[in-house]
């Protein structure tokens, strides 16, 4: 062997005496610095997945409209009905009201408590006022006897007007004789949910 070839070798063999012992484990992926876009990233895609919405669809919103529409055209009815009926009670309710005072007045002019009855009154007052403004008592010194301390208000009309028949009238009359007040009704010519008149209650 020359020369030349012996230091050639000692140099190798001292390169790889110098170099640091290659491990026998399998070489690893280097792990993503925590915080960084290579860990966030993975952790993004395993979330669930969540649609924005930010209104609601044509459809969506037809059937929406749809609904309010039914339901308004079911509570009009409704409406107009329960405002029905609370008129009808009213209506019940003021007759009765100026039907017993007039059958009161009645009373008392049959006793004589007003004196001698007045020709074609029939002992019937000979208008509604004369029950709100009082009648004197015969023999007494200013004394009156009142029957209502005001005309009830017709619900129907929304006024104090109200039909009058006499005792000689037509018990469906609509024209007033004007000889006494023997009864009373409303001037609405609407009717009843079961087809009666107004007029006529």
């Amino acid at each position: 062997m020359s020369l030349k070839n012996t230091k050639i070798q000692e140099g190798l063999w001292g390169r790889i005496a110098s170099c640091r012992p290659v491990s026998n484990r399998p070489l690893q992926a280097e792990q993503p610095r925590p915080g960084s876009a290579d860990e966030i990233g993975p952790q993004l895609a395993m979330l669930p997945h969540k649609r924005s919405r930010s209104g609601m669809t044509l459809i969506e919103l037809i059937v929406a409209c749809t609904i309010m529409m039914l339901l308004t055209y079911m509570a009009v009815p409704m409406a107009r009905n329960r405002v029905r009926r609370q008129k009808e009670r009213e209506l019940h309710l003021a007759l009765d009201e100026i039907r017993r005072a007039i059958d009161r007045y009645k009373d008392e002019a049959d006793k004589n408590s007003f004196g001698p009855i007045k020709v074609g009154t029939e002992g019937y007052p000979e208008t509604l006022e004369i029950l709100v403004e009082g009648v004197k008592i015969a023999n007494q010194v200013d004394k009156k006897v009142k029957f209502l301390r005001r005309i009830p208000l017709d619900p129907m009309t929304n006024t104090r007007d109200w039909g009058k028949r006499s005792m000689q009238d037509d018990p469906k009359s609509t024209a007033w004789g004007g000889q006494n007040v023997f009864d009373v009704y409303t001037n609405s010519v609407d009717k009843a949910r079961d087809g009666t008149p107004y007029s006529e209650w």
